[in-house]
């Protein structure tokens, strides 16, 4: 099984490189973020034009937005509605041979690190809070990936020291994401197939002029899984390319193969 996770940064803005992405990596399981898009005008009939006519959609109008296609069919769908939000930020699929497969699309946090003072960071805080404590229970070999606006390791970043105090790599959350781990003893498959020290990103800002060339990037999307599907991952790469291709996503997607 080969799955790709990608925060997309609207869906039917950017059908043709979904289409590109598609066509030259063949995923079996795509799971996108950011989607931007209810449920009723999700363009459903370019994923079965597409070969994936499975698909589990959780939108809403203008932002946020989660969704899983498939090749095959799934066992069952479900999501929840964490910190009581009404905010579609993720949704789960159950594979016939098992698996549960989760995509998240945590909250970025604004702008300000500070909880008291920042309601969207405390809101972040307390996603991740509540997804340490879900962790805890979880019983099914589970998959979780997507968008999780952290960056846990300094070598995850492109200065370490200069995004202390920046969104995404303040000790406050990168402590948490790794509270996160533990809760489940969670695998990191990007960091199985590349240790660190070695520098891993898969977020680069619309902002820099030549995003490549200044390589100012950040790992913000994972893939992870239960230890008991650790022997199951076969392969992984950041497609930093798609990252360069036409009106882009300022996310590159993330691929694992799976031997399941």
């Amino acid at each position: 099984m080969r799955l790709i996770t990608w925060n997309i940064n609207s869906v039917r803005a950017r059908l043709n490189i979904v289409e590109q992405l598609i066509k030259e990596y063949n995923p079996d399981v795509l799971c996108l973020q950011e989607t931007k898009v209810q449920d009723h005008m999700f363009p459903t009939s370019f994923f079965e034009d597409m070969g994936m006519p499975h698909m589990a959609i959780r939108g809403q109008k203008s932002h946020h937005g989660v969704a899983t296609l498939s090749k095959q069919p799934f066992e069952s769908q479900d999501y929840t509605d964490w910190c009581d939000m009404g905010d579609a930020r993720h949704i789960s699929i159950k594979l016939t041979s098992g698996q549960v497969i989760h995509n998240f699309y945590v909250p970025a946090g604004g702008d300000e690190p500070n909880p008291e003072t920042n309601d969207k960071f405390a809101h972040k805080l307390k996603f991740i809070d509540e997804m340490t404590e879900w962790s805890k229970k979880i019983e099914d070999p589970s998959i979780l990936v997507g968008d999780l606006n952290i960056a846990p390791y300094e070598d995850d970043v492109w200065n370490h020291k200069q995004l202390l105090k920046v969104v995404s790599h303040t000790p406050i959350e990168t402590d948490a994401m790794l509270e996160l781990m533990k809760a489940h003893n969670w695998v990191d498959v990007m960091r199985e197939f590349t240790p660190l020290p070695e520098r891993l990103y898969s977020w680069w800002s619309y902002r820099a002029r030549d995003w490549s060339k200044a390589d100012k990037g950040r790992r913000l999307d994972h893939i992870w899984t239960s230890q008991s599907l650790k022997a199951n991952t076969k392969h992984m790469e950041v497609i930093r390319d798609a990252r360069g291709w036409e009106k882009p996503s300022d996310h590159a997607p993330v691929l694992v193969d799976f031997d399941l």
